[in-house]
């Protein structure tokens, strides 16, 4: 696998720089088939560019500005609200799974690759440290058909709690996130699979969906240098997420074209492996092989304008129309994480191209922090 990541890196730069509409403080749109800026498309611009050391350019006050612009965002409980987006979509009523909880995380990521922090604390920090509130809120949770979301909402709240713990020095949620990952380490967990839930993860489109849902998780476990249950069973089960086309996923967001995997199906199962290899020697010449694989499908995402797709050949809308990506053209999201998901092989794949280039992670829990 040989990667001209200097002409990568040009493309996708250029593609997220056609999407800034203000010469002041840095604000973007989603794609081209849009018009207004949103926070969550300037979240993955700064995020985006953190990954390629990019924002290096910025001078001190394009910096500070861009800081104070998502820190203006900031709602009297401490989470972030896109005006743009809230209120319609799947961001009506405000669900834990993709609501402020989720934009949250995305925002104090791309405050993190900026410099700056969140300026309030976070109020749902004080919900769920009263005691049994972490235990009995688990046990409410999904762990069924619905498990991958049950995914994104235990991800949302444990990285509040880490970055409260972390960055407002808040001793109360380091307490409550052992908590969390205690519960974790002893519920709804296969000791035969390393996979939580009730899922039939002996069908492909099932144990998809059970992967995506522990990706979340394991983030938590990775961040705080925790190692997750049954690991070597939890490697067993993402490998054989790996598709013919070298992605992974079978169908979890394109059904009728199942090889065709999603931005979010690829990193779910790639950020794993990565991090798990660097845990154990188990397996880890079959995880490097199926990396190899999977950086050639990674790339033929990426379109002629630079930025990246969702899903190759389709239109997809990411619960809001001001969150729209045509078919073949790139947008914000996918452009975000499939970058990440190059960086992820690079740090599982020292020896090839994707691995030999300066990756630039930032300290922070969620999605974007070195393994």
């Amino acid at each position: 696998m040989n990667i001209d990541m200097e002409q990568v890196r040009a493309r996708t730069l250029d593609f997220v720089a056609r999407r800034r509409v203000s010469d002041g403080c840095p604000q973007y749109r989603y794609s081209s088939a849009v018009a207004r800026p949103t926070l969550y498309s300037s979240a993955y611009a700064a995020m985006t560019r953190s990954l390629y050391n990019d924002l290096g350019a910025l001078t001190d006050e394009e910096r500070q500005a861009w800081i104070n612009h998502f820190n203006s965002h900031q709602d009297d409980d401490g989470l972030f609200r896109d005006p743009v987006i809230f209120g319609q979509g799947w961001y009506s009523g405000d669900p834990f799974w993709c609501g402020r909880t989720h934009l949250t995380c995305h925002v104090i990521a791309a405050l993190a690759c900026l410099g700056g922090a969140a300026a309030r604390p976070f109020a749902i920090v004080d919900e769920f440290c009263k005691p049994g509130r972490i235990a009995s809120w688990l046990e409410g949770r999904d762990w069924g058909a619905r498990v991958s979301t049950t995914g994104n909402e235990i991800m949302n709240l444990g990285t509040l709690l880490q970055y409260a713990r972390d960055f407002h020095h808040d001793d109360r949620a380091g307490r409550a996130v052992e908590q969390l990952l205690d519960w974790l380490d002893a519920h709804h967990v296969s000791s035969e699979t390393g996979l939580w839930g009730t899922l039939d993860v002996s069908d492909p489109i099932m144990r998809s969906h059970a992967v995506q849902a522990a990706y979340h998780w394991w983030t938590l476990y990775f961040y705080d240098g925790r190692r997750p249950p049954h690991m070597e069973r939890a490697i067993d089960a993402v490998l054989a997420t790996q598709n013919p086309d070298g992605g992974f996923g079978c169908g979890v967001h394109n059904p009728t074209e199942p090889f065709k995997s999603s931005a979010c199906e690829d990193i779910d199962s790639i950020d794993p492996l990565v991090r798990m290899s660097l845990l154990t020697d188990y397996r880890r010449g079959d995880i490097r092989a199926a990396l190899e694989r999977a950086g050639p499908w990674v790339l033929r995402n990426q379109t002629p304008g630079g930025g990246f797709v969702f899903v190759l050949d389709k239109a997809f809308e990411y619960g809001h129309p001001e969150l729209r990506g045509p078919a073949g053209a790139g947008a914000m999201f996918p452009t975000w994480f499939r970058t990440l998901s190059l960086a992820m092989l690079g740090k599982g794949l020292p020896a090839h191209s994707v691995g030999r280039y300066p990756w630039h992670f930032c300290r922070c829990p969620g999605y974007q922090f070195s393994p």
